[in-house]
């Protein structure tokens, strides 16, 4: 596993529209080769007016070049786990598909409908001679959601300009989506295997062209909306970051995912190649060194 950088224990990807952070200053960028190849992009160690790190990545590349299908999850959760981060606070914009979440509004979902199965790398076991079975019944880090929800809230109630924060999830009750992007998997899939505390603050940029008495959205909507919704981003991820980090110090708000590979792994054999448990070790050490 790549050397850690100095106490670097959360990472944030940022989403469309979201390529930096404020109340922060730059210290340098690190661009870790993985055995998935390298982020979507060199990622910004930068530290908060206290002196604590944080780590960003672009999840679409600087300047915004690769497609959501083409962005190379795997290595971005290796690299960002290499650092020494421990959580990671997702940003993503995102379609409303309910009338109650209105475009700048702010969502915490709670469960995932995967529509991507197949059409990129899911697992970091995937191709490999290792076997493994995350648990992923809860795809979000449920004690990490609750932490940021009264936060989240707090910040747009404050600075929010109307902006709402939705945090209940319907889908197993009715299976009908509260919000559509497609970006979260395998993101929070490989997060889970990697044993990185996870969770998705998304934003919603429109209503996905469902509402069929209206007028289309236009992109010079969405891109307006967009970028009121990235400013609160900002001003979301300044507020909570500094106290962020002294939970994921903490460490309960991170209970779930420690260690929870263990028994997901299946037992090692003869048939498991030396090279694939060599490339798994730069994500989970301490089951393959």
């Amino acid at each position: 596993m790549a050397e850690s950088t100095s106490n670097v224990l959360i990472g944030v990807i940022g989403g469309s529209g979201l390529y930096h952070l404020d109340n922060l200053t730059f210290i340098k960028h690190v661009n870790p080769e993985t055995p998935w190849g390298f982020p979507s992009s060199p990622i910004a160690i930068s530290s908060l007016p206290s002196g604590t790190q944080i780590a960003f990545l672009a999840r679409h590349g600087q300047g915004h070049t690769i497609n959501p299908s083409a962005v190379p999850t795997r290595a971005n959760i290796a690299a960002l786990k290499s650092l020494g981060v421990r959580a990671i606070l997702a940003f993503s914009a995102v379609g409303s598909l309910r009338e109650e979440i209105a475009p700048g509004d702010f969502v915490l979902p709670s469960q995932i409908i995967d529509r991507t199965k197949g059409v990129r790398p899911a697992s970091f076991f995937e191709g490999t001679s290792v076997v493994a079975h995350a648990g992923f019944g809860d795809p979000f880090s449920n004690k990490f959601v609750q932490w940021l929800e009264k936060r989240v809230q707090g910040v747009l109630e404050t600075q929010g300009n109307g902006a709402k924060l939705h945090t209940e999830s319907k889908m197993y009750r009715a299976w009908g989506g509260d919000i559509i992007n497609m970006s979260v998997l395998p993101e929070a899939k490989l997060a889970r295997e990697a044993e990185l505390g996870y969770a998705l603050i998304a934003t919603a940029t429109d209503y996905d062209s469902w509402r069929e008495d209206e007028s289309a959205v236009t992109a010079a909507d969405v891109f307006k909306t967009l970028q009121t919704n990235a400013t609160l981003s900002r001003t979301v991820a300044a507020t909570i970051l500094e106290e962020l980090h002294e939970a994921a110090e903490e460490g309960h708000i991170l209970t779930e995912e420690v260690g929870s590979m263990k028994f997901a792994i299946m037992p090692r054999s003869e048939k498991q190649k030396d090279e694939d448990r060599q490339k798994l070790a730069f994500i989970l050490p301490t089951y393959f060194s």
